[in-house]
């Protein structure tokens, strides 16, 4: 298994000089500009062109046909050439299919291209992501998307959500000099960073760059008619010397002879059978199409039927990445819990949490607003203070409740057993007094927050386990909350988590503890890339759902990768499967059709064999 240390982020590295607070002037960019230090070049959101035509135009087929059609062409009459339209219909079918996919995930790329707020001359200025150089002084603000590697200059509360790289999904609090790494999301506060690590330099683009060589999807069908391909190969030069042998010695001359020899020999090549291959995979892929789901290479459509480990991530895919508001635990029957919590929830900078809470409980009338203290993860805790309601405080039960009785921090520990988020709410009668903890705070209820699960996950699970697809949910989180949230969906055998921190390095002891637990948390982008491996090892065909660039590497690896529409443009490129409506639930309905295009094509495949034999 490769070095889970591989996988951690760069040391961060201080550029020659830090940027003024009134940014680069435009001396400074267009000499960066002519340098080449730009955001420009360095992502990609699809196959290119080549890798499409390659993957379509140079196959065994393609090559026996298109020397026989030679042949002809050089020889023969322009009507003994016809068998070519099949040569030609067949390489369309896959390069238009695969374009118009292209086309479509292109298309999202730039509905979706993000802008970039730039401090330059003192003023802001709003940029497109390429037009970022290197020591530009970039503005941010909560769901903001880092475009490329950098320090950060100035912090108010800044969090970062660094999920797509890591597959941690726990906020982290980011400070002047801290380093911000590109494809991370900015979830609370606000401020600054100087960018210096752009285009092909970002740490997203270095790691979405491993996966870019293309391969084809392995297809039991398509390989099969390769292996009689291979057949006839071999079988035509010895059949062609004897057919020309035979047409001379009756007399015939050279180019009927050649004419009558290509003739016999098009009659070896399994024509029918490749081309209703390709039809068929055609089709089902426009089928998919209208379900929301793009097929990058056409035996994808069967891939995913054959496909016996189905590995996925939780957040994003057992649940839609968002908290939401579970239950209220009274400890102060007396106290105003519910107002309290409208009032803090009431907040124009409010964060996830707040959000979720503010869903639940409405503002208050009558509760004014004086000071607050905005949540911070290195706080753990946020406030407000309310003219003739006091300060009200709301974090983590160990550090709101400290000091309390023992029962108290037990219960909440007790709360977060199943992988729930607990939060505490207290009162205090006095002000704020600056970022400190107020003094006298008397604990008024317990909050308890879920991660909201996706309403067609426990079908889909249901689905896969009844079809004998053994699941694997694989988290960069706490293993326990992982645990919990797949047991809620389902997975079998989701009470046993592993931690991925002990999993062992050999691929043959790693293979085994696959086989016998399905949760597994704390994983890093390298450790998916040997698990995949691993279960490969072992005869397995894998499946691996992924939208961040932490899930490039397993993607490509795995015998069918499926990426999400709202996912990294890296994911989406590597990807055989884009289900574009972000739905796990689409997964059975492309199981479903390519059960029934394999049935269909094995079905008839018989006739078109007996015919070439």
């Amino acid at each position: 298994m490769a070095d889970a240390a591989a996988s951690t982020p760069p040391p961060p590295v201080a550029p020659a000089a830090q940027t003024p607070p009134v940014g680069l002037s435009a001396v400074q960019v267009g000499e960066r500009r002519a340098r080449g230090l730009t955001n420009a070049g360095g992502e990609t959101t699809s196959r290119s062109v080549g890798h499409i035509l390659r993957a379509n135009i140079l196959t065994r087929f393609n090559l026996i046909l298109g020397v026989l059609l030679a042949v002809i062409v050089a020889f023969g009459q322009p009507q003994d050439a016809l068998f070519g339209i099949v040569l030609v219909t067949n390489a369309l079918i896959g390069i238009g299919q695969e374009l118009r996919a292209k086309r479509t995930l292109d298309r999202l790329a730039v509905l979706s291209a993000p802008r970039v707020r730039v401090i330059r001359d003192g003023a802001p200025h709003e940029i497109a992501v390429d037009e970022v150089v290197a020591d530009d002084l970039v503005d941010l603000r909560a769901g903001d998307q880092l475009v490329a590697d950098g320090v950060v200059r100035a912090s108010e509360g800044l969090e970062a959500d660094e999920s797509l790289l890591t597959g941690e999904s726990e906020p982290v609090d980011k400070r002047a000099g801290d380093r911000l790494l590109s494809g991370s999301f900015v979830v609370a506060g606000s401020g600054d960073y100087q960018a210096t690590g752009v285009g092909a330099e970002a740490y997203a683009r270095k790691l979405a760059a491993q996966a870019r060589r293309f391969t084809l999807v392995r297809s039991e069908l398509v390989a099969g008619i390769n292996q009689i391909l291979r057949y006839v190969t071999w079988a035509l030069p010895p059949v062609a010397v004897l057919l020309v042998l035979s047409q001379l010695h009756t007399h015939e001359t050279r180019q009927e002879a050649a004419t009558s020899t290509v003739a016999a020999l098009v009659g070896m090549v399994p024509q029918g059978l490749v081309l209703l291959t390709s039809v068929a995979f055609g089709a089902a892929a426009l089928t998919l199409a209208r379900r929301q789901v793009l097929v990058q290479q056409l035996p994808a459509v069967e891939g995913l039927a054959r496909v016996d480990v189905l590995c996925f991530d939780k957040t994003g895919t057992l649940t839609d990445g968002t908290v939401a508001f579970d239950s209220l635990i009274r400890l102060d029957d007396q106290a105003p819990a519910e107002a309290a919590l409208g009032a803090l929830a009431d907040d124009e900078a409010r964060n996830a949490t707040l959000a979720a809470i503010g869903q639940a409980f409405p503002p208050p009338q009558g509760w004014a607003r004086q000071d607050a203290v905005p949540f911070s993860s290195a706080r753990k805790w946020s406030a407000a203070s309310f003219a003739g309601h006091g300060t009200w405080v709301l974090g983590a039960p160990e550090i709101v409740l400290a000091g309390s009785q023992d029962r108290l921090l037990s219960r909440a520990a007790d709360l977060a057993e199943g992988g729930r988020r607990v939060l505490a709410l207290a009162h205090a009668s006095g002000p704020l007094d600056g970022q400190a903890l107020p003094q006298g705070l008397h604990g008024v209820a317990f909050i308890v927050l879920t991660e909201r699960l996706r309403s067609d996950a426990p079908q889909t699970i249901g689905f896969f386990a009844a079809q004998g697809v053994a699941l694997k949910v694989i988290s960069g989180d706490s293993p326990r909350t992982v645990s919990a949230v797949a047991a809620r969906a389902g997975v079998p055998r989701a009470g046993d988590p592993v931690d991925a921190r002990d999993l062992p390095e050999d691929p043959a002891a790693l293979g085994a503890v696959l086989e016998e637990r399905s949760v597994f948390g704390r994983v890093t982008p390298h450790q998916k890339e040997s698990m995949v491996q691993a279960l490969q090892a072992r005869g397995h065909t894998v499946a691996m759902t992924g939208d961040g660039v932490n899930d490039v590497l397993a993607l490509k690896l795995a015998d069918i990768g499926v990426a999400m529409g709202t996912g990294a443009p890296a994911t989406k490129a590597v990807a055989e499967l884009v289900l574009l409506d972000d739905r796990f639930g689409t997964l059975p309905g492309v199981v479903a059709e390519g059960r029934r295009v394999t049935a269909n094509i094995e079905r008839v495949a018989n006739l078109f064999i007996t015919k070439t034999v």
